[in-house]
């Protein structure tokens, strides 16, 4: 990222707190109520660019926005899911962000309508500058403070992925694409095509096929779908009699379990895997449906995440004619709707391109150290949460596979708070991670996936080595024993004090 060159505020025109977080989403709130319960004595704000807090689950308003992992592992460690649904919708998750915040006396502390625009940090002090600009007066001001938590996720909200399709201004339907979804749609008896194969797509799909007069979901080539139930068998059965607490807790710990033998099961028997999962679409479809044609994917179970179908309702839809799905490319878009490579015509009302997402890194801030530019494609993820050549900077980034993002966030946060008590301990100033060694084999930090939105995305991130601390783990066991258990100091990880960098200067 390239930071612009300015002129360094006045002292007394900079507002100085301990900590920073930028964003407050899921994981901003996390790193809030840990650094409360962690931290007691620093002072911090969350700078958000939106007028709410909700991250994703607020601006993401499309029908049926929902989670695609279960929602006790989803949901905080230290404040139990009580909503019921196992893959709950994006207002409900919302509503529990925002409680959370409350009932933690956290709300106080974001600054609403706040969008930060760069970062510099200086070693001589030990500080961060942050431009942060009003999203109403697009004046800005300065915040200054000693550490950053990076929380604001890695989708672009102002732009979304849409390929150029052929004279798609010929169209004389509505067009667009479902991250900006019309507010007010009327869909009712339309004729409406979903363009792609995703998750959004898969949960748009059954949330409005009872109202249109048919929804067709038009893919390239298939994704696979998990059919799951949308209730939890314990809960159920048990909530009533266990203490809240006690349920969530078993109900997370089973979820951690079971997805990560879904994971592993997944790499030792992908077949076997593949059998099951088309297994499970054919009983929903019946036996007539050609199942290998929609939903035989061309690549290995996770190398992109599975679409979860809560209680099956995808397939439903489809069974019950309410739905098809058609698997083809376009050729072009014509005034009643898609012209497709097989010479079919798909005629549409309403065409939804649910196409991918485009992800940013750090939120998009211009970054420098030292007043050089960072750029984050540069460097090294240190345990999958810092960047070598960054000082006192932590980024909340979720798992891409061993499951839900919060349990890779709350496992960050608790760790920097654990690094911040041990510089304070120490009378460190700074650390930063630093990789000393030139012959490191690298790949890229996402390379699990192979998800078109990941791949277009890869050189904004930081690479990441085949080895501690530099490997990024995607299993949750290894991260608890790396980030709970294991020692602070260690190797990579190199800490200052600000009186080192001012008798060298």
């Amino acid at each position: 990222m390239k930071a612009e060159s300015e002129s360094k505020p006045s002292v007394a025109d900079v507002i100085q707190v301990d900590v920073i977080i930028v964003g407050a989403g899921l994981s901003g709130i996390s790193a809030a109520y840990h650094l409360n319960k962690h931290c007691p004595e620093k002072t911090y704000l969350i700078v958000e660019a939106r007028d709410s807090l909700g991250g994703t689950w607020d601006f993401f308003r499309y029908p049926g926005v929902r989670s695609d992992s279960d929602m006790y592992t989803l949901g905080y460690s230290f404040e139990p899911w009580t909503g019921g649904k196992m893959f709950s919708d994006g207002p409900s998750i919302r509503e529990y962000i925002r409680r959370t915040a409350d009932k933690y006396d956290i709300t106080k502390n974001i600054l609403f309508g706040r969008k930060v625009q760069r970062a510099s940090w200086s070693s001589t002090d030990a500080r961060w500058t942050i431009e942060v600009e009003s999203q109403e007066s697009k004046k800005p001001a300065y915040y200054s403070c000693n550490f950053i938590f990076s929380c604001s996720g890695y989708y672009d909200y102002e732009q979304a992925y849409q390929p150029a399709f052929e004279s798609s201004d010929d169209f004389e339907g509505e067009f667009f694409h479902s991250q900006f979804w019309p507010k007010g749609l009327d869909y009712k008896d339309k004729e409406v095509v979903v363009i792609g194969s995703g998750a959004t797509a898969v949960t748009i799909v059954p949330a409005i096929a009872e109202s249109t007069k048919h929804i067709t979901m038009l893919q390239r080539s298939p994704t696979y779908i998990l059919p799951a139930p949308d209730t939890d068998i314990v809960a159920r059965y048990l909530g009533p009699l266990l203490p809240e607490k006690v349920l969530h807790a078993i109900n997370r710990w089973k979820y951690i379990v079971l997805v990560t033998w879904v994971l592993k099961i997944s790499k030792w028997r992908p077949e076997f895997v593949k059998k099951a999962l088309r297994r499970a679409a054919r009983q929903v479809l019946g036996s007539h449906y050609d199942v290998d044609t929609h939903f035989k994917p061309n690549y290995q179970p996770w190398d992109q995440r599975l679409c979860a179908d809560p209680d099956g309702l995808f397939y439903r839809a489809i069974a019950d004619g309410e739905a098809s799905v058609v698997t083809d490319h376009i050729d072009k878009f014509i005034s009643t709707g898609i012209k497709l490579k097989s010479g079919e015509t798909l005629n549409a009302d309403i065409i939804v391109s649910a196409t991918g997402l485009k992800l940013v890194a750090l939120g998009g801030i211009d970054i420098s150290v030292d007043q050089a530019p960072f750029t984050t494609g540069e460097s090294f993820s240190y345990k999958g949460m810092m960047f070598s050549g960054l000082p006192n900077f932590v980024q909340c980034f979720g798992y891409a596979q061993a499951g839900s993002y919060t349990l890779k966030v709350d496992l960050t946060c608790q760790y920097a708070c654990r690094l911040i008590n041990l510089m304070d301990s120490k009378r460190y100033n700074y650390c930063v991670p630093e990789n000393e060694d030139p012959n490191m084999e690298v790949e890229d930090m996402l390379s699990v996936l192979s998800s078109g939105y990941v791949r277009r995305s890869v050189h904004l991130f930081p690479k990441v080595g085949k080895r501690a601390p530099w490997k990024r783990n995607e299993n949750y066991f290894l991260d608890l024993l790396e980030t709970r258990f294991s020692p602070v100091e260690e190797e990579g990880l190199v800490f200052h004090r600000a009186s080192d960098a001012s008798a060298g200067s």
